[in-house]
């Protein structure tokens, strides 16, 4: 039977010198002085088939009174079966999980917002996209902690507004989604997202397309459009002059009102929109988008006064509001009311055209009445055309067969196109 320690004094452990010392009470209970005086205690057990040397604390902030009593714990716990370093390990894991874990959602949404914002375009999408989340999301889960985020909390969030907000519903539970997401993968949360929309909320919620279906802009009717051009040409301001640009090119409002003159290459005959450039609707990572010029469009351009870098630049310098473009128009619908006309109204709500729903006229006299190819309308609308396979692999996007299409698109503005237009006719 090995030799018992003698029991120490809590005077004797003061005295003692540098070295690892039995101080009796409870078998293996050591106390380890170093060099520089530093008092440690140890406990020397075997767990198992492994020796452990546990360490207790430090001496005096645990006294030996103390350091016995733990030293009685741990063993008993031995006695038990628990590995203590591997249980205190577990412990520390937990806790740190613990301390991940503790955020709350309106820090989770500002650190995945640090990362997102940038990808936006503009700083008007920047705002509307945090003021969505502040205004309908904060309120029930600002404060609450990603982890404890049920899908209980996420409908409580969403069902006063799914059906009479619909498409704001969607954008709020689409961007909590991501911030969840965001939580979830810098370990803060576990478990399924509670505002996934496949198997989880679509089996509560109605779908969006179902009690909202998407409103197309309100576009000018196709046996309207020469009117509507003779109008337009009457009519005097940078305003009118941007309106029949962008008629003439189908392109978004935003696209002609930050447009520079930089972008243009007469001799090439070519307007050219970067990626990520102000309300090009062009993801920064995405490709340019080329628009070829035809006659009208350059003798349009060639007559524009160069007031700085834009094409277009308001009475008061800078950009066009996007609400001076839909005042010509409107004034437009109204004058053509007071000549005895119905004014310029969408065939199918009746509602007064708008500048955006231009391009949907376009794409209306591309399939009813020409031959031109469908795809190459939609690279003229700057929108993406087939897989993602594809649009990787064909790469062209038809700048010359294009640039014959918007000429025919010109001459039926003007009122010179005929019933139904060949798509092989002469760019003029």
């Amino acid at each position: 039977m090995p030799k018992r320690a003698k029991e120490l004094s809590a005077i004797e452990v003061r005295r003692l010198g540098r070295g690892v010392h039995n101080v009796g009470g409870v078998a293996g209970l050591l106390l380890q002085v170093t060099d520089s005086g530093a008092r440690s205690w140890l406990l020397r057990v075997r767990v198992g088939d492994k020796r452990r040397e546990i360490g207790l604390g430090a001496f005096p902030e645990v006294s030996l009174a103390k350091a016995r009593e733990k030293a009685g714990e741990t063993k008993e716990a031995i006695r038990m079966g628990v590995d203590p370093v591997e249980a205190r390990k577990a412990a520390r894991s937990a806790l740190l999980t613990s301390q991940r874990q503790g955020l709350t959602f309106i820090k989770a949404f500002e650190k995945y917002a640090a990362k997102k914002l940038p990808e936006l375009r503009t700083d008007r999408y920047r705002a509307q996209w945090r003021a969505t989340v502040e205004k309908y999301a904060f309120p029930e889960l600002g404060e609450m902690m990603v982890h404890d985020i049920t899908r209980e909390d996420i409908l409580r969030v969403l069902h006063p507004i799914w059906n009479n907000k619909t498409e704001t519903a969607t954008k709020v539970r689409q961007r909590v989604e991501k911030t969840l997401d965001y939580a979830k993968a810098a370990g803060h949360r576990v478990g399924d997202n509670p505002a996934a929309w496949r198997g989880n909320l679509e089996l509560e919620l109605s779908a969006p397309n179902k009690i909202a279906p998407k409103e197309n802009f309100p576009a000018l009717q196709l046996d309207d459009v020469e009117r509507w051009w003779i109008d337009l040409q009457s009519r005097e301001g940078i305003g009118a002059t941007a309106l029949a640009f962008q008629a003439l090119t189908a392109s978004r409002s935003g696209a002609v009102r930050f447009a520079t003159w930089d972008e243009i290459d007469l001799d090439a005959r070519l307007w050219t929109i970067q990626p990520g450039r102000a309300a090009s609707k062009i993801s920064p990572t995405g490709k340019p988008h080329r628009v070829p010029l035809t006659d009208t469009m350059i003798e349009l351009l060639t007559n524009l006064p160069r007031m700085g870098d834009l094409l277009f630049t308001s009475p008061r310098g800078g950009v066009l509001s996007d609400a001076t473009l839909g005042k010509v128009m409107r004034s437009m619908h109204e004058a053509d009311i007071e000549r005895g006309n119905a004014g310029y109204l969408d065939a199918r709500t009746k509602v007064q055209a708008v500048p955006h729903g231009l391009r949907s006229c376009f794409r209306v006299w591309v399939t009813e009445r020409t031959e031109f190819d469908g795809d190459m309308a939609e690279i003229a609308l700057a929108h993406k055309v087939g897989s993602k396979v594809r649009q990787a692999y064909d790469r062209s996007d038809m700048i010359e067969k294009r640039r014959a299409m918007m000429a025919a698109w010109g001459r039926f503005l003007r009122g010179e196109g005929g019933a139904k237009v060949l798509k092989m006719e002469a760019a003029r």
